[in-house]
């Protein structure tokens, strides 16, 4: 087993122009944290929230076929993403979608993320990794979200980024292949539309696949 790493580096300026490279890790007093002093050093994995425990897709396709009249499908935009499917004209206003307060608010959960979590938080050192800060309107609403469906995953174990290369772990579920090319840790690609035809990752469908994946890793 690997030593324990650090999940984030040091906090760059507040600069605008810098958020986008910057990793913030929540560190709220939390009871209930799933590392206390003393306790031997386990492994670390961070998972992504966007199209990996929240359906991100779904929200902006509601958003997008009220807005236009249009009825696109997840179908529609496999293997290259909506922002490729979108013509140019559009995009400005898919933007906008993102940076609404409350587009992160009730997304939808993916099925079985919360049972396999909550069982992996038992033998693991989980953490959220989550690109926040490239919309950074999400952070009040990606928060909100995480408390009030992963209460057993405590704050101080958020990592609100902008580039993941700054994450220290033993694996990370990510459904972005530029994630995991950066990543110095195991990589496993969640299943999503966009990135259906990437090959070269050890790839999970949906979360009974990453409760097969870990159940025979050792602790």
């Amino acid at each position: 087993m690997r030593p324990k790493r650090r999940a984030a580096g040091r906090s760059g300026s507040r600069t605008p122009g810098l958020l986008e490279g910057t990793c913030f890790l929540l560190t709220f007093s939390w009871e209930g944290a799933n590392i206390s002093p003393g306790r031997p050093a386990v492994q670390r994995i961070c998972v992504d929230m966007d199209e990996v425990m929240a359906d991100t897709l779904a929200e902006h396709l509601r958003r997008y076929n009220q807005t236009f009249d249009e009825d696109v499908t997840p179908q529609d935009v496999a293997g290259k993403g909506l922002w490729e499917f979108t013509p140019h004209e559009r995009r400005e206003q898919l933007r906008a979608f993102l940076d609404a307060e409350d587009f992160f608010e009730d997304l939808a959960l993916m099925p079985g993320a919360q049972d396999v979590l909550r069982e992996l938080s038992t033998r693991f050192e989980v953490y959220i990794a989550t690109q926040a800060m490239s919309v950074p309107n999400s952070l009040g609403s990606k928060y909100r979200w995480l408390r009030r469906h992963f209460p057993f995953i405590p704050p101080a174990n958020y990592v609100f980024c902008g580039n993941k290369n700054i994450l220290r772990a033993d694996y990370l579920v990510d459904d972005l292949p530029k994630n995991l090319l950066r990543f110095e840790g195991q990589g496993l690609l969640y299943t999503a539309p966009h990135n259906v035809g990437v090959t070269g990752f050890t790839r999970v469908n949906n979360w009974q696949e990453v409760a097969e994946y870990f159940a025979v890793v050792k602790e």
